[in-house]
């Protein structure tokens, strides 16, 4: 594979850079809210310079008349993205309102646009059409007869392709991204290595007038981007079944000594420790310094310093092994 250079600024994802004009947005808009909007000065950018969640900037934030709209891409399904868009809300509507010296104290109702969540999923497993996520179904209390203060609903739209076909016609841009991501996984299928499905998909959608405009001006960013976000999805899940496989191992011993429930609980701390540290370890080995793998974690620099520092230090320990050392520093009050 291709080596991947990748600067602290390089925070793309395919998905942004297929919908990185106003006017490809726009039509994304209309498709799915159902608008008929002509104007791409209409819309204006949100989108917050330093909002991370999961690793990864947010996808896309605008305004378009009265409405706000946040709008995510996910490879893999996660119930947790309604938590994601109250943190992201609550940051927006207070820029927004400081931005437009808008008054909450006073007596008068400030007007703020209305929100919607679109999430654009388009992972390996089977998922329907559209689902609905809410906030309310992650609070403790489930009674029926009470109701929460909160609540943020997320739509959750399959972009895979065969899915969604009536939203696919109406965006010819999401349309061929769908087509585009389709060829990587056929060419996959059929046994090729990840760069040269790549290749062969992007070579093939340029000569079809797929994605084209975007695939012939940044070629190279395109490959370099999806083979980096297919590596990173790669190590992520190894990653956790590493951390799910640690959990267990470490329930069963301590559970002996200490009992099932204290040992599982650190095997758990243990294994997630090591999901970091491995993820660290690969990110370092492909030439990103602390400051960019600390942006790209949404953690602090000197965690991942110490982090690197200890994997110099302890040459040939596993992940595993170096993350039993980080909580053990911990629990001791000294720093890794």
């Amino acid at each position: 594979m291709q080596q991947i250079n990748i600067n602290r600024n390089y925070k793309d994802r395919l998905f942004r850079l297929a919908f990185q004009e106003k006017g490809d947005l726009l039509d994304l808009y209309n498709a799915v809210s159902g608008r008929q909007y002509t104007n791409p000065e209409d819309i204006i950018i949100t989108t917050l310079a330093d909002a991370i969640y999961l690793g990864m900037k947010n996808d896309i934030s605008f305004l378009v008349s009265d409405v706000l709209n946040l709008y995510e891409h996910q490879s893999s399904f996660n119930p947790n993205m309604p938590v994601r868009g109250l943190n992201y809300f609550a940051d927006t509507y207070r820029e927004y309102i400081e931005i437009n010296g808008l008054d909450i104290y006073g007596e008068k109702l400030i007007r703020l646009p209305m929100p919607q969540y679109i999430v654009f999923y388009n992972g390996m497993k089977e998922e329907p059409d559209r689902v609905e996520l809410r906030l309310s179904d992650a609070f403790l209390c489930q009674n029926p007869e009470e109701n929460g203060c909160l609540e943020c609903r997320a739509t959750m739209i399959n972009i895979n392709y065969g899915h969604n076909e009536e939203l696919m016609d109406r965006c010819k841009r999401l349309k061929d991204y769908a087509v585009f991501v389709n060829r990587i996984r056929e060419n996959e299928r059929r046994g090729m290595a990840l760069n040269e499905a790549v290749e062969l998909a992007v070579n093939s959608c340029i000569n079809e007038g797929i994605l084209a405009d975007i695939l012939k001006k940044n070629r190279a960013e395109v490959c370099n981007l999806i083979l980096y976000e297919y590596d990173e999805q790669k190590q992520l899940a190894i990653a956790r079944e590493g951390a799910k496989k640690a959990g267990r191992e470490e329930g069963r011993e301590e559970g002996i000594a200490q009992g099932r429930e204290e040992g599982r609980a650190q095997g758990i701390a243990q294994g997630r420790e090591a999901e970091k540290v491995m993820v660290i370890r690969n990110m370092a080995a492909k030439a990103l310094d602390p400051r960019s793998i600390a942006d790209m974690l949404d953690t602090e620099e000197s965690y991942v310093k110490n982090v690197l520092n200890l994997l110099a230090e302890k040459i040939g320990k596993t992940d595993l092994e170096i993350a039993g050392i980080l909580l053990n520093r911990n629990k001791t009050g000294k720093n890794p």
